[in-house]
């Protein structure tokens, strides 16, 4: 009697699973749906894609205008991100997680200068998509031979600094004759472990299945790269055979094989693998209640948890990216960072210690790969909620960290509950960039709560209405003409700047500024600059507050009236020439007026013939008007001063003749 054994790991993967059900979820929504390139590597789920609705595109540029594109689980680069955003299509992004943690860390060490080495097959999507993720300092590599020649000193590739990857379906006994190539203890090489633990389990089981039978059959999409790889493992240890679908066993020979494996990649669903297992044991002419059913093996490697339930866990590992407990079953459990927290700042070794019980949710079992996965910050939300609802009750202001800017506003952290800020309650002005509040500590009152469906909506402004409100009323209880504030330039019009005095602003008007006229309250101040003002006028019925900032002791009239005399001659700058004279800069800020009968000792009839705007003259001041604030200073004066003293001189020498005489 021939014996047929599947593979308990055959079949869909994580990433793969999840790539398909969110293209099925979004047929089922209507509208046009497209992928970029083929979501899986088989054609009859391809097919039934299609003929429900599905448009596969090789490139962005194919796209439809609000056609909803779903990138497939091999990931692919940063400029094809930027290429859909500008495009303006609705993006679902099926990324597989394993995919993205190796796109995560190609980022991170290209930036530190790493050069980035990835085991793995240059033509397969996913690499290339990894490639789009490092900042052109890397290359691919198939097998241990052409990593040599980035590790060998002597070599003209050769690499000090490198950060190594490997496709998440790479082989993994390649994979180990690889790291066998590397020095020990190198500080300037780092090994990221990227297999894919599915992948890497699926190899296993497929190694360890035909080293104990005598046909294996492999089934998959044969430009599954990773079904490929498991082809290539079974045929090591027994003959293999490598087919899509039922159909082809007829034409294959299994004659003298008493036991047969059957094994399956990542992109072949359940369905197919049982119309393989069936047709075998048609085959091979034996009942199938003397074979294992495919489906009866699955239905026992269903532990007794299921998605919702709510377990207690301990923890048995801690590592950057998540926690691995134990909850009592054959699954290795994980609870992702960001189901542990919602503080991107913190680690989950920050969080939790080997040894730990944890209360938590179970949110995916994963029966084929023997995983499941949990949540903590869900166990965390449901307490937390309650704390949300007695909040808005008594009104009470919470703290949160500002996860994402969504479309129409922000998620809100608090308590361990995701609460919705829409961008009318943000704080912010109207079409603000809502990211600049991501990951920054807020403070908010609860507007709204659904308690059935757990949802809770927040507002940040009335926080701050409320704050600026209590800001206001305190100031007005105090406020009194003359005082003193430092307050921050918050805005400048064409007449004034407004300070921020704590919560209220006042304006300094354009003319208190400065002494001197200026066209702009910018030539003087800039918003963000910190100012002492006082308060020249309050007008409480407005709400209005008239502040001062230039200082008497500033004052340019007050300076000249402490240094200079009528009588003083000083030097002077024409700035402006009139029909009647010309003013001059005698200090900055006072200006004098030059008579036109002032100018020279005889007629003028043309200012400009003798002064012009720039020249630096000697005057003397003949009159100062304080209340009226003007000044006459004169040239004319000083000639005749001076042709005054040359006549005395002469007296003097025609005196001193005579005497003589």
């Amino acid at each position: 009697m021939v014996q047929i054994t599947v593979a308990k790991t055959a079949g869909f993967c994580f990433g793969v699973d999840r790539a398909v059900k969110l293209v099925y979820a979004e047929l089922e929504k209507g509208g046009r749906v497209a992928t970029l390139g083929p979501i899986i590597h088989n054609a009859d789920v391809v097919n039934d894609m299609i003929a429900k609705g599905a448009r596969i595109v090789s490139s962005v540029e194919e796209l439809e205008p609000g056609e909803r594109v779903v990138i497939r689980s091999h990931g692919v680069g940063r400029k094809i991100y930027e290429q859909i955003a500008e495009k303006g299509n609705p993006l679902i992004d099926a990324t597989c997680p394993f995919v993205a943690r190796i796109h995560k860390i190609v980022a991170e060490q290209s930036a530190k200068g790493y050069f980035i080495l990835i085991a793995g097959d240059a033509s397969h999507p996913e690499v290339q998509g990894i490639v789009g993720h490092c900042d052109e300092n890397c290359a691919v590599f198939k097998d241990e031979t052409e990593l040599k020649c980035y590790i060998d000193k002597n070599s003209p590739k050769f690499k000090k600094k490198l950060a190594i990857v490997a496709q998440t379906t790479y082989n993994i006994l390649l994979w180990g004759d690889c790291l066998k190539q590397l020095p020990k203890d190198d500080p300037d090489i780092l090994v990221f472990d990227t297999i894919c633990n599915a992948t890497a389990s699926r190899q296993s089981d497929a190694a360890r299945l035909s080293a104990d039978t005598d046909v294996m059959v492999v089934v998959g999409g044969r430009n599954s790269s990773n079904t490929v790889k498991l082809y290539d493992v079974c045929r090591r240890n027994c003959k293999a055979y490598h087919i899509e679908n039922a159909g082809e066993l007829f034409a294959l020979d299994f004659s003298g094989a008493e036991r047969i494996g059957i094994t399956a990649g990542a992109s072949t669903p359940a369905y197919i693998i049982k119309e393989v297992q069936t047709t075998m044991t048609d085959i091979a002419k034996n009942n199938l209640d003397e074979d294992i059913d495919f489906e009866a093996a699955l239905e026992q490697s269903f532990k007794k948890i299921h998605t919702g339930e709510r377990v207690k866990g301990y923890v048995v590992s801690v590592n950057n990216n998540e926690a691995i407990v134990d909850v009592g079953t054959k699954h290795t459990g994980y609870v992702p960072l960001d189901e542990l927290t919602d503080d991107p700042s913190k680690k989950p070794a920050d969080l939790v210690q080997p040894g730990d019980e944890l209360d938590l949710i179970v949110t995916k079992i994963n029966d084929p790969e023997g995983y499941v996965l949990l949540s903590k910050r869900r166990v965390d939300e449901l307490v937390g909620f309650e704390n949300i609802a007695k909040a808005k009750e008594e009104g009470t202001i919470l703290k949160g960290i500002v996860q994402n800017a969504v479309k129409g506003g922000l998620i809100v952290s608090c308590d361990g509950v995701r609460v919705f800020v829409p961008a009318s309650q943000s704080g912010l002005g109207r079409d603000a960039d809502l990211s600049v509040l991501k990951n920054k500590p807020v403070e908010l009152k609860i507007i709204e709560v659904n308690e059935q469906r757990r949802r809770a909506v927040g507002s940040i402004k009335a926080v701050a209405k409320a704050q600026k409100d209590a800001a206001r009323a305190k100031f007005w209880e105090t406020a009194e003409v003359g005082q003193v504030f430092t307050g921050e330039v918050k805005s400048l019009t064409s007449y004034g700047a407004f300070v921020d005095l704590g919560g209220i602003d006042g304006m300094v008007h354009i003319s208190e500024l400065s002494w001197k006229r200026i066209k702009h309250p910018s030539e003087v101040v800039k918003v963000g600059d910190m100012l002492e003002v006082y308060i020249k006028a309050l007008d409480p019925e407005a709400n209005r507050i008239s502040l001062g900032y230039k200082k008497k002791e500033d004052n340019p009239w007050e300076q000249f009236l402490a240094k200079y005399h009528v009588g003083d001659v000083v030097d002077a700058t024409v700035v402006s020439i009139t029909q009647f004279g010309a003013f001059a800069q005698i200090m900055d800020g006072v200006d004098g007026l030059i008579h036109i009968s002032q100018i020279a000792n005889q007629r003028v009839d043309n200012v400009k013939d003798i002064l012009s705007v720039g020249q630096q003259v000697q005057v003397k001041i003949v009159e100062i008007d304080p209340e009226k604030k003007r000044i006459s200073i004169s040239m004319r004066a000083l000639l005749e001063d001076a042709d005054a003293a040359k006549a005395d001189e002469a007296d003097e020498v025609a005196y001193s003749s005579e005497d003589a005489e």
